[in-house]
């Protein structure tokens, strides 16, 4: 490869810049789709299964639950298996889950195989951070900003042909699910590639050792982007999964409440642009913190207020705040150095959050089933407003994770 195409794309020498690009295009729009397809699709996927309102609050609570707890052991499987192996195993995952949920009628069954998909999605958040960590000569900004787009392209694809897939396409609902499998296939292609071109080179791709310079939780840093991450992505697994029905409820339809959530969704895909130059050419994004944190609050409060009356207006502030997710994900490679603590921040931080995400839409099923209407559950979402906030704020000057670990590894 060319010196020019290595600068033009910050990749190492191991493979084209082109491919590099590619593979990190469609895995990213492949580990969200999965999940945002679901939240449309709730009420018809209840009763083509028979599924009961509280088996349906487990169901939008199982993204945050496998983000969790099988990407806690992502790190673990690429020091056996390899970065690329992983992630391509669990794009493998992907594909078996979604392809196989989208054709059984037992609701037990469709949990599990959700769980599978799930499950692969849950790998490639954690090592692909890694991977481009590893790989880019630029510290990442450009792939992070490829992949955090992405993300929120699949995502926002994903609901937005939820409901036309319903009412149009044969199947219905089992298409509107079943039809990500097709794309996860060719996403498992580049990744395949670039395995095999690991295998042949004799440098060690596998995730490195580390050094115990010191424990995660000591690190301030560290723990103050678990709560950063782990109260957005609960906001964003309770929208996924519950803002479709809250509009419903308000009387829009299935395709307008499927629009409305594309549009909160799609708006990160500027937000993925954004934030990563943002944040990398920023000694302090305190101000983004708060404003950000605002638009959140001020659009539950609209929701509560007048949910039919401006629908668009709330989606819009709460599509906005959203771009708290591409900086709390690419806070994991802006405040790191060493590709292998990025490793374990990423197994650390993402994990950990998306655990604390997994509360989020299983309490809103419940609290909804309880009340049987949705002031309270906005109102507590305002609140998680101000908590995302504060822990924003703890991360948003220029810090290192690294740094904080070998002063509390000196002290100690």
């Amino acid at each position: 490869m060319s010196s020019a195409d290595e600068d033009r794309h910050g990749i190492r020498p191991l493979m084209s810049g082109a491919l590099a690009f590619t593979a990190i295009v469609v895995v990213s729009v492949n580990l969200r789709p999965g999940a945002t397809s679901v939240g449309p699709a709730l009420e018809e996927i209840r009763h083509g299964l028979g599924m009961s309102s509280g088996v349906a609050g487990v169901m939008t609570a199982i993204p945050g639950l496998c983000f969790g707890a099988i990407g806690a052991v992502a790190v673990r499987l690429a020091r056996r298996l390899g970065l690329t192996g992983g992630i391509a195993l669990g794009l493998v995952a992907v594909v078996v889950g979604l392809a196989l949920r989208s054709v059984i009628d037992s609701v037990w069954i469709f949990l599990v195989l959700s769980v599978v998909a799930l499950g692969g999605m849950a790998v490639g958040n954690v090592l692909v951070p890694a991977w481009i960590k590893q790989h880019a000569t630029d510290g990442g900004e450009r792939l992070m900003t490829i992949y955090s787009m992405g993300l929120t392209l699949g995502g926002a694809v994903g609901s937005l042909f939820a409901a036309p897939l319903i009412d149009h396409a044969p199947g219905g609902w089992r298409t509107a699910l079943g039809v990500w499998a097709l794309t996860a296939v060719v996403a498992v292609v580049p990744w395949a590639v670039i395995s095999g071109r690991e295998r042949r080179d004799p440098a060690d791709h596998r995730m490195p050792q580390v050094a115990h310079v010191g424990r995660l939780t000591s690190s301030r840093t560290a723990m103050a982007m678990c709560v950063y991450f782990g109260v957005q992505a609960m906001n964003a697994y309770v929208q996924f999964g519950w803002l479709p029905q809250i509009y419903r409820d308000a009387g829009l339809s299935a395709v307008q409440a499927g629009a409305l959530l594309a549009m909160l969704t799609g708006l990160g895909i500027v937000g993925g642009l954004v934030m990563p130059t943002l944040i990398s050419r920023s000694a302090d994004v305190s101000w983004v913190v708060v404003l950000l944190g605002l638009l959140l609050v001020v659009g539950y409060v609209g929701l509560w207020l007048a949910p039919a009356t401006l629908p668009w207006l709330w989606s819009l502030l709460l599509g906005v705040s959203g771009w708290t997710f591409p900086g709390a994900i690419f806070m994991i490679t802006a405040r790191t150095r060493d590709p292998r603590i990025t490793g374990q921040v990423s197994g650390f931080v993402q994990p950990a959050g998306y655990l604390l995400a997994a509360v989020g839409p299983l309490v809103v099923g419940l609290i909804h089933q309880a009340t049987g209407g949705w002031a309270v559950v906005l109102w507590l979402l305002a609140l998680s407003g101000v908590v995302m906030t504060a822990a924003g704020l703890m991360v948003a000057r220029r810090t290192y994770v690294d740094d904080e670990l070998h002063t509390a590894s000196a002290g100690g």
